[in-house]
């Protein structure tokens, strides 16, 4: 699939929508329950990391539904 401009803009900020939506969502769980206390800085960039990976590709998911999709239709089946 090739990409130009307005499709650059729609997946970045498809990208970065799941990613915050990850990050929301995650903050709903106690991940500080399986660690030690006072590992703060360790929680945050597991939760930070964590909502990057699913994040990107929940969305990665989604802009692929969508092209193919859109494939489906444009081929006249």
């Amino acid at each position: 699939m090739q990409v130009y401009g307005i499709d650059v803009i729609i997946r970045i900020t498809s990208h970065l929508a799941f990613i915050y939506l990850t990050f929301w969502s995650l903050k709903a769980l106690r991940l500080d329950i399986l660690f030690r206390s006072l590992q703060t800085p360790q929680i945050r960039t597991l939760m930070v990391l964590l909502s990057i990976t699913i994040g990107y590709t929940a969305s990665s998911f989604f802009l692929e539904l969508i092209a193919l999709s859109k494939n489906l239709f444009l081929s006249g089946i």
